[in-house]
């Protein structure tokens, strides 16, 4: 009997291993240059977080941004209000990365799951954007600064893209990066605050 309740618990732990091992379906990715918001509560940098300081690489949401994706006010939470304070702007006072307009810049993703990817997308904030605001498609330029396509490729679990940071900007601004899944209906979102 004792080595019948032995096996079966042996078999429990190499399952729960296994599932802690491949994530929840949100469980994926994020950047880590420019530090996105949810890096700086995973890593400690910003406290008062709630969940995302735990699974920063979960901010998953609806993909076809920006005519669908997550609504105005819930875009660097992929949607997900269980990630709301991420949309928190905490009265423009999330740290930055510092850039300089028309440098050239590596822009950089950590996965914990890699998927298919059909492209990412990097887009900034208008001229005038309010950072004490929550962040909605008016506040960004319409069309992104770069777009990396994918092929429906899946990335290594660093990946990272060369590109020309905008000129033109001055002050605070806040980069958002879309990473859009090939097969399934969603995309990854993250939020990096910078300063020129």
């Amino acid at each position: 009997m004792r080595k019948k309740i032995a096996t079966a618990l042996v078999a429990l732990g190499v399952a729960g291993a296994s599932v802690l091992a491949t994530g929840t379906a949100g469980s994926h990715g994020y950047t880590d240059a420019p530090i996105s918001r949810q890096k700086l509560c995973a890593n400690g940098t910003v406290t008062g977080c709630g969940a995302i300081q735990w699974e920063p690489q979960s901010v998953e949401g609806p993909k076809g941004f920006p005519s669908g994706g997550p609504a105005d006010g819930t875009i660097c939470a992929g949607g997900n209000s269980r990630f709301a304070e991420l949309d928190n702007p905490r009265g423009g006072a999330w740290p930055t990365t510092r850039l300089s307009g028309g440098q050239s810049y590596t822009f950089r993703w950590q996965f914990t799951a890699p998927h298919r990817t059909t492209d990412f997308k990097y887009y900034i904030t208008r001229n005038g954007w309010d950072p004490t605001r929550p962040l909605t498609r008016a506040a960004l330029d319409s069309q992104p600064f770069l777009t990396v396509p994918y092929g429906g490729q899946q990335p290594p679990y660093t990946l990272t893209h060369q590109g020309t940071v905008p000129s033109g900007k001055t002050g605070r601004h806040l980069i958002l990066a879309v990473w859009t899944v090939h097969d399934t209906s969603n995309a990854f979102y993250a939020c990096s605050d910078v300063q020129f």
